[in-house]
């Protein structure tokens, strides 16, 4: 075998002509280590990803016959407003956690069919500043203050690093359509430690998705970082506790048909028969108050006995709708700068009709037991 050690002895090379040529410039990152030490997990939070995670897994593996609903703004982009809603969706979560396992939707990182802002940890000051370590120091601190209320979280893991800043306070995470697919994030989602949803591809189609599931089933071997900042190769034992989730692509794909189209798919592939559906997206075909009534047909199909729709997605803000971020303009307050959402006091309602349904299809699977 060539030996990698040269024979000469070593000298600077000149590879400013080969190397770096469009990169504009290299900040120093902090390290996860370090903004975990700043911002450690107390006993009670780490207590509630523990249990809500195990909670989740138990809904996946049919041995909780509540519905997991991820419910919450399409993207984070002010603490306090988020902390608002935090509060009033505790309220419900526990009013209604005998039928529906409540996580709350807080989505730091954005992905862009082209160009636009990226998220609150990739742009914390929404002014393309780009203050990357406020932003992860701002995202870990949210997720313990809403951890704090006792209300866990689920998130959406986008770049293939920012989960070593702040996976450990995650109780579910979701990849998107666009990732679907991707490699590193079937590898990244096999060492997660929370249960993860994979989104049908954004042209509609499930085998991308049972694809992912399966290929994070297994284990794998990668190149990553570790929380001290080292590239390091990570080897991996497969995650169990992985899901579709329906958001629809060309056409939406929540109906009773859609389902039992997924399942046979998923069947076939020798996973699990059991789907999320995401109101949202496609499925809603981007007209926020459509969720409503998806959400509604949902619920019907829950409770006429089908027990393989184990979660919901909603998209939801203090106030109804989307703007623009605008330089020098005031944002409104609890109104969405990504996907429009639907108002809290839209969102209640939906929230008691997915429980009434997971009630009257409790009653029917023990009356036909």
């Amino acid at each position: 075998m060539k030996s990698h050690i040269p024979h000469a002895a070593l000298t600077t090379h000149d590879t400013t002509r080969i190397d770096d040529l469009r990169i504009g410039a290299v900040r120093p990152l902090i390290t996860p280590s370090l903004l975990q030490e700043w911002q450690p997990a107390t006993d009670a939070a780490q207590a509630l990803v523990e249990s809500s995670r195990s909670a989740i897994s138990r809904v996946l593996h049919g041995q909780d016959d509540r519905l997991v609903v991820v419910v919450g703004p399409c993207s984070i982009h002010d603490h306090a407003q988020a902390i608002d809603y935090a509060r009033r969706l505790k309220e419900q979560a526990a009013a209604l956690q005998d039928d529906l396992m409540v996580v709350m939707r807080v989505y730091f990182e954005k992905p862009r069919t082209t160009v636009g802002w990226k998220g609150y940890i990739n742009d914390p000051h929404l002014d393309g500043s780009f203050a990357i370590n406020e932003g992860l120091e701002m995202a870990r601190a949210l997720l313990l203050d809403i951890l704090a209320l006792g209300l866990p979280v689920g998130t959406e893991f986008l770049d293939l690093l920012s989960p070593q800043f702040i996976s450990d306070l995650v109780s579910w995470g979701a990849i998107g359509a666009r990732t679907t697919e991707s490699q590193s994030h079937r590898q990244l989602a096999s060492g997660l430690s929370c249960p993860v949803g994979f989104k049908n591809g954004t042209d509609g189609g499930v085998k991308v998705a049972s694809d992912a599931i399966q290929a994070a089933q297994a284990s794998h071997a990668f190149m990553g970082m570790t929380k001290m900042g080292q590239a390091a190769i990570f080897e991996t034992r497969g995650n169990d506790d992985c899901h579709v989730i329906l958001r629809g692509g060309a056409q939406p794909n929540y109906s009773a048909a859609d389902v039992n189209a997924a399942c046979a798919l998923l069947r076939k592939a020798g996973l699990r028969e059991q789907v999320m559906v995401d109101v949202s997206h496609a499925n809603s075909s981007k007209q926020h108050q459509r969720q409503i009534d998806v959400a509604a047909d949902v619920a019907a199909q829950v409770a006429a006995g089908d027990q393989r729709i184990v979660g919901v997605m909603i998209e939801s803000h203090l106030h109804e709708g989307r703007q623009d971020i605008v330089p020098g303009q005031v944002l409104r307050v609890g109104v969405s700068v990504t996907d429009a959402c639907i108002g809290f006091e839209q969102t209640v309602p939906v929230l008691h009709g997915l429980a009434a349904a997971v009630r009257a299809r409790r009653e029917r699977v023990n009356t036909a037991a």
